[in-house]
């Protein structure tokens, strides 16, 4: 069946990195230590950096790692993070992953763009530009996944107007030991999601917080 999934990164005062569509690190200057040390795992190394050597961290950053590139089937993402708040006339820009992103499946970007021409890249990634109501968006992702989950990859704007919705099965956020102090609020509008989802705490060699939240079952 499939589930609708996030993954986010936060500070231990609740702020992910704003980005900076300006600068070579589209992500903002705070995206390096938010996720040091996801980066550093055996797992983005491989399928980001293409280190097939075996290198890199293992534990339980390696684990979160691992399932975040598992069993998906369809992607959504918001303009920012496709880039389009940088390149919005450019009909040939796609994206910041090169020429073949790591997501290997059908990844619809919202934006008010739509309708812009599909983009089919190395490695079964398509990206498909859409308009309409997330819930809309979500039908058509869940039909493209064909019965594996469809993962809202960010950012922590589109994720949380997915989470208001109730539309998320499954979050898991990465909390960094750190103290940024600017940036966006990852927990603004969320209040009460501990009452519909089951949440889970584990603390990884690296200082990291998993903090995992499970749609609990209707009886």
């Amino acid at each position: 069946m499939t589930r609708v999934r996030i993954d986010l990164f936060s500070s231990l005062d609740g702020y992910t990195s704003a980005p900076d569509p300006e600068a070579d690190n589209p992500m903002g200057d705070d995206w390096g230590p938010l996720t040091a040390a996801y980066a550093a795992t055996r797992t983005f190394r491989q399928k980001v950096f293409g280190d097939t050597t075996g290198a890199g961290t293992t534990g339980l950053d390696e684990s979160f790692a691992a399932a975040f590139f598992e069993g998906v089937g369809a992607e959504i993402m918001g303009a920012a993070m496709f880039g389009l708040h940088a390149h919005p006339d450019d009909l040939e820009w796609k994206g910041w992953w090169g020429d073949q992103p790591p997501f290997g499946c059908p990844v619809f970007v919202l934006t008010h763009s739509a309708p812009r021409p599909s983009i089919r890249m190395a490695g079964g990634t398509t990206f498909e530009f859409r308009s309409g109501a997330i819930e809309d968006v979500l039908a058509e992702a869940t039909a493209a996944a064909g019965g594996l989950d469809v993962r809202v990859g960010g950012g922590v704007r589109t994720a949380r107007e997915f989470l208001r919705a109730g539309l998320v099965d499954d979050l898991h956020v990465a909390i960094a030991p750190i103290v940024l102090g600017r940036g966006i609020r990852v927990w603004d509008d969320l209040r009460g999601l501990e009452s519909t989802h089951s949440v889970e705490t584990r603390v990884a060699e690296s200082g990291t917080i998993h903090v995992t939240f499970t749609r609990k079952e209707t009886p």
